[in-house]
């Protein structure tokens, strides 16, 4: 296996190599054993990096199980013996919420990490996500069969939030845990209950049994070339919808199916990004992250959207578009999209489109899935006369006068 140890703390070493001299980092820490590994070998980089970085540590307590808040106070104790400083414990409830256990206690994880790094001045916020859990996070997209960004799986780098050890194996980061270290297991993972567990501790196995080693690595790889494809993809729907909803520059450019320059060819040119464009406003994706099957979301950095005519919007998400108006009671009222532009899209970069203008409109992103923004589709590319297509938030997708409309 080599030298494990060395292995970890190069990963972290290179994910903290872009922070400015005297920066802090959190590692969330949970007891587990990646979580501690990830937690020793940061400390080791800390304590050699001549002052040049702090790093400390933040436990959070889902307070989910019974005795949940004597072992975050046992983790705790244990990064400072590492030499982490500071190290915060937060104690939550996250057995309430819409989401179920799971989906609560991730919300609830992330608003904490997120208020612990403001709280202590923290760059950077690190998590032990491993190369087995993007794995895992892939095989769960599959089977949503939400589209490219599900199968992107979880960002090495999204916002402040970083995760060093997605390019090492678990085996890899546990034989790095140093002795003395005591880690906790979270009887969660051993769950058949749940949909992780069962792809960690069947799923995988079979795969790797059947089709032969390194099917995780596979995995990995294919989240990468798929957040690339929809990094591209989101970048060229942001700009045809910037193109479409911007307000006419000269009378031939508000023609209905007068393409202004064409929407398309300047979408695609102007789409070349690189980096994470996953919305920053929605709860990050990880271990136990998957929504419930069926559901699927087509979550896409269209999502970062805000409503038109809300009072405010998440840092760094979009601000509503240039040409909308708001009703009376606050909601937004589009201009409308031209169908023509619309049409001439490809399909990948138009249901994009489709998507950011019915969030744009209210409609939440977590509630309109892949078959909604299919049915608006069929407005554009199977017209036939429909009276309309009906979308979560109350708004409605309707058709008149070659403009696609969502009110």
């Amino acid at each position: 296996m080599g030298h494990p140890h060395l292995d970890v703390r190069r990963a972290v070493r290179t994910a903290l190599a872009d922070l400015p001299g005297g920066s802090t980092v959190l590692v969330a820490c949970s007891g587990g054993a990646d979580s501690l590994s990830l937690a020793a070998a940061t400390a080791w980089v800390a304590t050699r990096s001549s002052g040049a970085l702090r790093a400390g540590a933040v436990c959070v307590d889902h307070g989910l199980q019974d005795g949940s808040a004597a072992r975050a106070r046992a983790a705790a104790s244990a990064l400072v013996q590492l030499g982490l400083d500071p190290v915060v414990t937060v104690h939550l409830d996250a057995s309430r919420g819409p989401d179920g256990p799971e989906g609560n206690a991730r919300a609830a994880r992330y608003t904490a990490l997120t208020a612990a790094a403001s709280r202590v001045g923290a760059s950077a916020v690190l998590l032990g996500h491993t190369l087995d859990d993007q794995a895992e996070t892939v095989l769960l997209g599959l089977a949503r069969g939400s589209g490219s960004r599900s199968l992107s799986g979880m960002a090495a780098c999204s916002g402040s939030l970083r995760r060093p050890l997605l390019g090492l194996r678990r085996s890899v980061v546990r034989a790095a845990l140093p002795a003395g270290l005591v880690a906790w297991e979270d009887p969660h993972n051993e769950d058949a209950a749940y949909a992780r567990a069962r792809v960690r501790h069947r799923v995988l196995p079979v795969l790797e049994a059947e089709l032969g080693p390194g099917v995780a690595e596979a995995l990995a790889r294919t989240a990468a070339l798929a957040r690339a494809d929809a990094d591209a993809l989101d970048a060229a729907a942001a700009a045809a919808f910037a193109v479409m909803t911007a307000p006419p520059a000269s009378p031939s450019a508000s023609m209905p199916g007068v393409v202004p320059g064409g929407v398309a060819s300047k979408a695609l040119a102007s789409s070349g990004s690189s980096g994470d464009r996953r919305d920053r406003t929605q709860t990050p994706p990880g271990p136990g992250g998957a929504p419930p099957y069926g559901r699927a979301p087509t979550t896409s950095a269209d999502d970062a959207v805000a409503p038109a005519g809300a009072a405010t919007s998440p840092p760094g998400a979009a601000t509503s578009p240039p040409g909308a108006a708001t009703s009376s009671a606050g909601t937004a009222t589009l201009p409308g999209l031209d169908v023509g532009e619309l049409a001439a899209l490809p399909q990948a970069v138009r249901w994009r489109v489709l998507r950011r203008a019915a969030i744009a409109a209210g409609s939440p992103p977590t509630d309109l899935t892949a078959a909604h923004v299919a049915a608006v589709d069929t407005l554009v590319t199977g017209w036939r006369g429909q009276a309309g297509i009906d979308l979560p938030g109350g708004l409605r997708a309707t058709r008149r006068d070659g403009r696609l409309r969502f009110t």
